[in-house]
């Protein structure tokens, strides 16, 4: 009974990535694990260090919140930042973890990065961002080797009892193969943080293009997996674009975001964006990468998003989380049905939130999953 619901949902997703309208709108609500632990009163400061945790959170996830596909996503891991020794991830007092605004690299150093990005980041970033790789070679590569067993510990087990769940549960399989970032923002992101990047495209214009082209190919080669396919795709958070001047956006972000998802697309890795904050200017842009990218947009005009890109991509996202924190349950569906009146029409829709739910008195549980319930029955071809 339930392999034959996961073969039903799966279809939902295989029919929109193939360009037919499915049987009704699918529903794919992203939570972080913490979100769950918060859920499931558990300690945020040490759930996050137990892996047997974690999988009781994703089994609770999955039964609970009526997804089509598995709620719960495990993106940070507090063991392999904490031997690393990482300062662009740390865990603030309540649990959470927080990216603070930090610098990899200083600005006298593009053309380094510029020269040999593997190297440099190698060399340079990486030991300013994980201080425990700022030592002698023989011990940086003891520490890499701690880190990446810990890694591969967690996740040879996460994976495989998320597959197991999804079928015990009837869910459909995971969306995402793995992630990768735009060359604009992981310059701003990791390197140069974003007051520094805000500064460098007035004072070393051509140098950030120049390093935009240079890491290109390392995004390229983190997005694409053995395993990505159109079900399974390349998921790429977008941040700067939005702060951005429009001619800024054009000569800056652009170009090499535009080469990474059209290069990402015909490898086989198609990609899934969650468009951060208003985009609402870069629209006609966003229609021009590959068909068939899923858009999750943060803000924006639904009608003026459907009628931009919603013939050519899969748009998802735009119901506000915040709604589900506040709203009474009549207020919260009110805007479900809102909102699918207008996504929904022709095809090319994926029922989600506006953001991953992190904070537990973002989204209250219980608003969650009668929203969902509602999509489910209602939003039907």
């Amino acid at each position: 009974m339930m392999a034959e619901q996961s073969k039903e949902r799966d279809q939902l997703f295989i029919d929109l990535d193939e360009g037919r309208i499915p049987k009704r709108v699918p529903v794919h609500t992203w939570m972080d694990v913490s979100y769950v632990m918060q859920y499931a009163g558990v300690d945020l400061r040490r759930a996050q260090w137990d892996l047997e945790t974690m999988k009781e959170m994703i089994e609770l996830a999955a039964k609970t919140f009526q997804s089509d596909i598995e709620p719960a996503t495990v993106t940070r891991l507090m063991p392999v930042y904490n031997i690393l020794g990482a300062v662009n991830f740390v865990m603030g007092s309540s649990g959470q973890i927080q990216h603070p605004n930090i610098v990899g690299m200083y600005p006298e150093e593009y053309d380094e990065l510029i020269a040999d990005p593997y190297k440099f980041t190698h060399d340079k970033v990486l030991p300013r961002l994980y201080k425990n790789l700022d030592t002698t070679p023989a011990k940086r590569a003891l520490v890499f080797s701690k880190a990446m067993k810990a890694y591969n510990d967690y996740y040879s087990q996460i994976f495989p009892h998320i597959a197991m769940v999804s079928q015990k549960y009837g869910l459909a399989s995971g969306r995402v193969a793995c992630q990768t970032i735009a060359p604009f923002d992981h310059v701003a992101d990791q390197y140069r943080s974003f007051s520094g990047i805000s500064a460098d495209i007035r004072r070393y214009p051509e140098k950030v293009v120049e390093a935009c082209e240079a890491i290109l190919p390392m995004m390229v080669k983190a997005g694409v997996k053995p395993w990505s396919s159109p079900q399974a795709r390349t998921f790429i958070p977008l941040h700067m674009a939005p702060f951005m001047r429009t001619k800024d956006f054009e000569k800056f972000y652009w170009p090499t975001f535009k080469k990474l998802i059209e290069q990402l697309a015909a490898a086989g890795a198609p990609a899934l964006l969650f468009v951060e904050h208003d985009w609402t200017r870069f629209l006609d842009y966003l229609n021009e990468l590959p068909a068939g990218t899923q858009m999750m947009f943060e803000y924006g005009d639904p009608k003026l998003i459907k009628e931009k890109v919603g013939k050519k991509h899969i748009i998802s996202g735009l119901y506000p989380l915040t709604l589900l924190g506040k709203g009474t349950k009549q207020e919260c569906i009110d805007k479900a049905k809102e909102l699918v009146d207008i996504l929904a029409p022709g095809g090319n829709y994926i029922f989600s939130f506006d953001k991953v739910a992190i904070f537990l008195q973002d989204a209250n549980p219980e608003n969650m999953i009668a929203v969902n319930e509602f999509v489910r029955e209602y939003a039907k071809y």
